[in-house]
């Protein structure tokens, strides 16, 4: 599902495109050429979250024992980079356009045909961010977030441009171009910051911490306690693990019960999630961790 999506957020990115592009070749508008310029971006994203989730999905091998979930990371590391970069180009455009104003023309088609366009990214950027939460894939949600902030900056432009038509105040284009130019860049740094994040091995958020926690400690039976917890994220899966400490007379096969009841018992309650548990004898106790009840 998350591959067809992907797929689709492609197909209508060029549809899109074409839209705020015709859009910006019958105005000539600053504004609505900035709106096009994102739109490449979200083509290119698209293409990247595309390759990045099919690189996700393989299995894991000899040389990635742990999988390939974060490929979806560099996905959305570039798509944030390009966010800048189109930033950076924007704020030159409307600059060299207050220095150099051209009239514009057809104003009242291209504000139509961006509005068009406008509302095709709304609904699929809805679509994309409920499905990456759902699916837990940092590719589709950068997406659907990137979507989410196109739509906010194109009715900005839509308005910038339509006061324009309305008033003949041409400088308000360029001003409405570089608005738009400053709102991508910060949506551009969230989302690169975000990214990197996962990619130095964030932990995961403090209640799921504590809800394996909890699970430890009230079904570890026959363990004394727990401790040294380390979590991670790497796409849709987390990684869990900790030391379980046992009496030094327990079974090597008494204490591998306990791990794998332990095990099924986590992975029911926190979905996609892989766990590995080291047993210690009661002498490397630390007293300092999770009791067992």
């Amino acid at each position: 599902m998350a591959i067809r999506s992907a797929f689709y957020s492609l197909l209508l990115g060029l549809l899109v495109l074409a839209l705020k592009g015709g859009a910006y070749l019958l105005t000539g508008s600053v504004a609505l050429y900035s709106d096009a310029l994102e739109s490449i971006i979200n083509v290119v994203a698209a293409g990247a979250a595309l390759t990045a989730l099919w690189v996700a999905q393989r299995p894991a091998d000899a040389n990635h024992p742990y999988g390939h979930q974060k490929a979806e990371y560099f996905s959305a590391v570039l798509e944030g980079a390009l966010i800048i970069v189109a930033a950076v180009s924007i704020l030159f455009s409307a600059y060299n356009d207050l220095r150099h104003p051209k009239p514009l023309e057809a104003l009242g088609v291209g504000l139509l045909v961006s509005s068009a366009a406008t509302l095709i990214n709304l609904f699929y950027g809805l679509y994309l961010t409920r499905l990456g939460k759902q699916l837990r894939s940092p590719a589709l949600a950068a997406d659907g977030k990137h979507l989410m902030s196109d739509v906010v900056t194109s009715v900005g432009v839509v308005i910038g441009v339509g006061l324009v038509a309305l008033t003949g105040w041409r400088v308000l284009d360029p001003i409405m171009a570089m608005l738009v130019a400053l709102n991508i860049l910060w949506v551009g740094y969230r989302l690169v910051q975000s990214s990197l994040n996962s990619l130095l091995d964030e932990a995961a958020p403090l209640e799921v911490q504590q809800q394996i926690k909890a699970i430890v400690s009230q079904h570890a039976d026959g363990a004394l306690e727990a401790h040294d917890f380390r979590t991670r994220h790497a796409g849709s899966l987390t990684f869990i693990d900790f030391h379980l400490v046992v009496s030094g007379h327990m079974t090597v096969d008494e204490a591998h019960a306990i791990c794998d009841r332990l095990e099924h018992l986590i992975e029911a309650e926190i979905p996609e999630c892989e766990v590995t548990i080291h047993v210690e004898p009661d002498s490397k106790a630390k007293h300092h961790g999770v009791l067992v009840l």
